[in-house]
């Protein structure tokens, strides 16, 4: 407690004294999005929070914790690589247009990111938050939503409401389409420690013994990583209802829909006797990415759907969010990287 009263005190000093202002940056003043198939298009990006690739059975792991995605034709990337392993560095940086090797969270936050450019280039971006710990300045220019925990919602309990909360105001959303192109962020609390206990409900309790407190000094392995698990299979109950919502979109509206779920970094469990995030390791830096579309999307694009499916087993990193939502939104006049996106 000491040392994080002087780290923060160095820190503040630091950049109110001995840095000056960056110059906000214009990447491209004047975007645009030119679609192929002319149909009004709806991108839902999951920002998940948390949650391990190898702890998704989508990927191999042995207990059932994809269900529910797992019978909706979802792609899974089980070899991602994170920026960082805390929230503050991945999330600034996996929107910006600086790669990994590169990112400077002072120029990230002081120039363009991706929703940015989406928003300029005339689609209707909307940032929707269950999770307390903000968006880091990446959402501070486009309209936002934050769920607010009051125990009037039946899925809050004061101080924390549960991911199911995010689909009503995602309903009316979809409900309420003023754009062609629209791009809808759902930030999700996920899979965030060490309070697993209170990310799933009683009814979402899929294994057991879990571990019903935070001290998790004081629980088994075997009740800390079933906790842990019931977070991932409760995620991948929401995505599933978040799915049902645009699959019946595209049915109804003949909207094109799609769904890309990342998290902005994975969790260690006790391997090599670490647990938590923020601290270098494979598993930290091994977040979970699902990928799914609406059969409108994918017969009106399947080169980019052919390449995505072809990219399924490469190793990449979250570089790629940059340049893919770019890519899937057909923003023009900006050069991303197309060699960067999935679906190119």
């Amino acid at each position: 407690t000491p040392y994080k009263m002087l780290d923060a005190s160095a820190k503040f000093v630091k950049k109110q004294y001995f840095y000056s202002p960056l110059e906000f940056k214009i990447l491209d003043t004047t975007p645009s999005i030119e679609r192929e198939s002319k149909k009004k298009h709806v991108t839902v990006m999951v920002l998940g929070e948390t949650a391990r690739a190898q702890s998704f059975s989508l990927n191999g792991y042995e207990k059932p914790t994809n269900q529910y995605t797992e019978k909706q034709g979802v792609v899974s990337f089980s070899h991602m690589s994170s920026c960082g392993t805390a929230t503050a560095v991945s999330v600034p940086c996996m929107f910006s247009r600086l790669d990994k090797q590169h990112y400077d969270k002072r120029i990230a936050t002081a120039q363009q990111n991706v929703v940015d450019l989406i928003h300029l280039a005339g689609a209707d971006v909307l940032w929707i938050s269950n999770n307390n710990g903000s968006c880091k300045d990446v959402c501070s220019r486009v309209k936002t939503e934050q769920i607010k925990p009051n125990k009037t919602n039946s899925l809050c309990d004061g101080e924390y409401c549960f991911d199911e909360a995010l689909l009503s105001p995602l309903s009316n959303k979809l409900n309420q389409l003023s754009s062609d192109n629209t791009l809808i962020v759902l930030h999700m609390i996920g899979s965030h420690g060490p309070t697993y206990f209170k990310r799933y409900p009683s009814d979402h309790i899929l294994f057991t013994p879990d571990c019903q407190r935070s001290d998790i000094q004081h629980c088994t392995e075997e009740q800390l990583i079933n906790s842990y698990d019931n977070t991932i299979a409760y995620t991948d109950f929401v995505l599933s209802k978040i799915i049902n919502q645009l699959d019946r979109l595209a049915d109804k509206e003949n909207i094109e829909t799609s769904l890309l779920y990342i998290s902005d970094h994975g969790e260690t469990l006790g391997e090599d006797g670490k647990w938590l995030h923020a601290q270098e390791h494979n598993v930290s830096k091994n977040p979970a990415m699902l990928v799914w579309y609406s059969n409108n999307f994918k017969d009106n694009y399947p080169l980019k759907v052919n390449k995505l499916l072809s990219k399924k087993t490469d190793s990449i990193t979250t570089d790629f969010l940059f340049h893919s939502v770019l890519d899937i939104s057909d923003v023009k006049n900006y050069q991303y990287l197309k060699v960067q996106s999935i679906f190119n």
